[in-house]
Parts: structure tokens; C-alpha cells; sequence
């Protein structure tokens, strides 16, 4: 594996849900394949559970992780090329991408969308210099367009829960105060439409998902007609996508409180397990009792970050032996 930003770069699903669940009960069996080896995290943005996760994965397979924060630990950098560095940035990814592979073996980054030029983001700008110029094996760890290692923990904490052949899976847009990327629900829709469940994606008219990621999706405008029966509820916010207009791109469309998953939301499910990627706005997304019961995913779908990551990692250091 050189590169992981899609559902296709796992191979076949199956396989890789052993692979984890392997993985998870014996998380120190493959340090050996780290041994000598560093791993450099490079985020251009904050996070929490994608470095932790990813910085323990490392650990578990024997690296060495480097965390590199662009700005904070290192001079702030250009991103496009033909500009002119007259302004506060005083390096450019053009260089600074193979000095960061010169200290390395894998590299994992982080860079959120704009959200201003939607030809920019998801063109990947950032990302694909990092596959270019570095000639290691790149990991997204959430672009301007895919978060994949949220996507694949997310499908391995639907495995473990589901308690029927094809479950039904819903991805339900819920208001937020500011406006986010598709990342998240990009690489869910993604997962989901490669796995063996019955997928549903609902959302506010204008809130429509590049096709190349909503796939054969059924989409669903009225939100509780969507969630009747489900299995599992997947909340996020997300900003317009453009594809209907391409001058709304990055905009609040709506703020409609109607749409915050509460207890009359998840009554007309099938008892349905509620899933979020985290950071999550309590009482805008969803309320306190819901996200507090019982069915809540949230931890342990924080939690397979780890197992997530570590696949991932694991095969690119087996990839290295071949």
C-alpha cells in the first residue's frame, strides 16, 4: 500500500475487517515491522483523536512517530506553486516536503479544505504534493475531501455492533454554527456504499454530496422518513458542497434546529446505535440524551481510531519487506 485516501486503497472489505479485529486483540503482534522505522505526523490542523490514535498505532507497531505542527513547530507553509512569498509564509511545501521524507519512512497529513475554492480543495492541492514530491507512502489523516481512517473505524464499529446481515445505515446532516468540510461525510458515504448495508443519506435541499462520493446512495430530504428502521445513525454537519451551485460552495445553507438528532428522531428507528465522528456541538448535532444513552458509539468508535490506523501502517510496513 503507497497511499491510503480511499475505500479502494484497503482492498477487499472483508479481508481488511479480520485484519482489524486480528489486530485489536493482539495489538503488539507486528512490532517487529516498526522496528527502526519513524512515521511522520504532519498536521496543518488541530486535532485530538487523529494524532493520538495514529501516534499509538505507531507505537504499537514499533515506530518512531515524529508530530510535526506546520506554523507552530515549523515555519508556516506555501501551498501553491507560481506565487509570490512576499507575505508571512516563509517556506514552501515544494522543499519542505522532501527534507520531511529525508527523516522518515511513512508520512501521515493532515490539511482541512478552504472551503473558499472548491476547485482547490478537491484537486487535493495539498495532499498531492505530499504524494509527489516526498516518494514515501502518504496517509491521509483528513484532507479537504476524505477522512478515510475515521471511515474505516467507523465500518469496523458498525461490525462489531450490527446484529443483522444488511443493516440499515443512515448519515444524517444536523446544523452547526460554523461551516465544516465534507471530509467526514465524504469517506462515510464512500465506506458505506462499498459495504454490504442498505445506505441512506439525508440532508436540507443544497446539501448534496459530490456524486463521486454519494455514490448509488439512496438520498432521503425528509429527515425522519430517512431514519425509520435504521440500525445505525451517523450525525454530522457538514457545508455546502457546491454541486448544485458552485458559487454556495463552503456555506451555511441552513441552521434549522429541526434537524438535531433528540429522542423523537432515534424513537422511529430500530433501537439504533448513534454514531459521530467527534469533536461534537452537544444539543446543535445532538442532545445530551442521546448522545449519553446506552446506544451511543461515540467512544468506542473514537477508540478503533487506534485499530483503523494501525492496519493501515501495518500493511505499509509489510509493503517495505516485499
Amino acid at each position: 500500500m503507497k497511499s491510503f485516501f480511499h475505500v479502494q486503497d484497503i482492498g477487499n472489505l472483508d479481508a481488511a475487517l479480520k485484519e482489524a479485529m486480528e489486530v485489536k486483540r493482539t495489538p503488539f503482534a507486528w512490532k517487529h515491522l516498526g522496528e527502526n522505522k519513524t512515521i511522520m505526523l504532519v498536521f496543518f490542523n488541530s486535532s485530538l483523536r487523529t494524532r493520538l490514535s495514529s501516534q499509538k498505532a505507531a507505537l504499537n507497531l514499533g515506530m518512531n512517530p515524529i508530530v510535526l505542527n506546520i506554523g507552530q513547530d515549523s515555519w508556516k507553509l506555501e501551498t501553491e506553486l507560481g506565487v509570490v512569498m512576499d507575505g508571512d509564509k516563509s517556506e514552501h511545501l515544494r522543499e519542505a516536503i522532501p527534507v520531511m521524507a529525508s527523516y522518515c519512512d511513512i508520512i501521515g497529513v493532515r490539511s482541512f479544505a478552504g472551503l473558499s475554492d472548491r476547485e482547490f480543495d478537491y484537486a487535493e492541492t495539498v495532499l498531492s504534493q505530499f504524494l509527489e514530491f516526498s516518494g514515501k507512502p502518504v496517509i491521509s489523516l483528513e484532507s479537504a475531501t476524505v477522512h478515510p481512517c475515521q471511515a474505516f473505524a467507523d465500518l469496523i464499529t458498525i461490525e462489531e455492533h450490527r446484529s443483522s446481515k444488511r443493516p440499515k445505515v443512515v448519515l444524517t446532516w444536523a446544523p452547526h454554527p460554523k461551516a465544516l468540510p465534507q471530509a467526514v461525510p465524504n469517506s462515510f458515504a464512500e465506506w458505506m456504499n462499498a459495504a454490504d448495508v442498505d445506505f441512506v443519506i439525508t440532508h436540507p435541499h443544497g446539501y448534496e454530496l459530490d456524486p463521486r462520493f454519494a455514490g448509488n446512495a439512496k438520498v432521503e430530504y425528509d429527515q425522519f422518513k430517512a431514519l425509520e428502521g435504521a440500525d445505525f445513525v451517523y450525525a454530522k454537519n457538514w457545508s455546502c458542497p457546491g454541486v448544485t451551485n458552485p458559487a454556495d460552495y463552503g456555506k451555511i445553507l441552513s441552521r434549522d434546529m429541526a434537524w438535531t438528532v433528540d429522542a423523537a428522531h432515534m424513537a422511529v428507528t430500530n433501537n439504533a446505535y448513534f454514531m459521530h465522528c467527534l469533536p461534537v456541538r452537544r444539543n446543535m448535532i445532538v442532545t445530551d440524551e442521546v448522545i449519553d444513552s446506552d446506544r451511543s458509539l461515540v467512544i468506542p468508535e473514537a477508540a478503533n481510531r487506534v485499530v483503523s490506523a494501525q492496519v493501515v501502517m501495518k500493511r505499509m510496513l509489510e509493503a517495505m519487506q516485499d
